[in-house]
């Protein structure tokens, strides 16, 4: 039986999730060699997770998926933010796959890519509010490091978003919801992380973040040879924490 037929909360006993995950997809050009790679992956990441977190005995009442691509706002030659709205799985799976299946790897320059400000997009979703165990999870997949937030190059750009964080540290408050101003994560204690990136700054500069859950790629491979399966762990092992 897939387990798209499987009812919600249905599965082994435990404790019940109700999940919000929203999948931050680098799209620029640097990323055609393993795109579909990744979506198809995206595409597969429902039935996966939940074998994943039946096999930890831990029950997913609600899943929704939300998905931002992202390049760059100091190139104008192709939108630097794609956003969807959340997907509840597997009632909109369709949908889901659809936005997914959609997605092009172009443009964007050399890197560094406006990442940072995908997560900050990120952090202001419409996150899940109901049920006793809330996870808001972020899944970063990127082969490249992040401008700098408040470079002059992408502030610049017509549809760069209002009321972006102008450093690191205050992109950290919003992740630790200490500024709502900005749009903060709205619980502190069902924020995860989860990032697949190469070893560089800021990656691993957000290991001093809390409920972050780094995998990093190894020099000069990009994404080449991210696994899937030890993905869906770690998120895995990060929800249940």
């Amino acid at each position: 039986m897939d387990l798209f037929d499987i009812a919600p909360g249905q599965g082994a006993g435990g404790q019940t999730y109700c999940v919000d995950v929203t999948m931050l997809i680098d799209a620029t050009g640097s990323m055609s060699p393993i795109i579909e790679r990744v979506k198809q992956d995206a595409m597969s990441f429902c039935d996966k997770f939940h074998q994943a977190m039946e096999a930890n005995g831990k029950n997913v009442e609600q899943l929704r998926i939300k998905v931002i691509s992202f390049r760059d706002y100091a190139y104008t030659d192709c939108p630097a933010m794609e956003e969807s709205e959340f997907f509840a799985l597997p009632e909109q799976n369709t949908d889901f796959r659809n936005f997914v299946s959609n997605i092009v790897a172009r443009g964007g320059g050399d890197e560094p890519e406006s990442a940072l400000e995908a997560m900050a997009l990120a952090m202001r979703s419409n996150w899940i509010s109901s049920g006793s165990k809330r996870r808001h999870v972020i899944l970063v997949f990127t082969d490249a490091s992040a401008a700098p937030l408040g470079d002059s190059r992408r502030t610049g750009h017509s549809e760069y978003p209002a009321n972006m964080p102008r450093t690191l540290a205050e992109l950290g408050d919003m992740w630790a919801g200490c500024n709502q101003e900005l749009g903060g994560m709205p619980e502190y204690r069902a924020a995860r992380l989860v990032t697949f990136a190469p070893n560089v700054s800021p990656w691993c500069d957000l290991q001093t973040w809390n409920n972050v859950w780094p995998c990093f790629s190894k020099a000069g491979e990009g994404l080449a040879e991210f696994d899937i399966d030890a993905a869906i762990q770690l998120l895995v092992n990060s929800v249940s924490a």
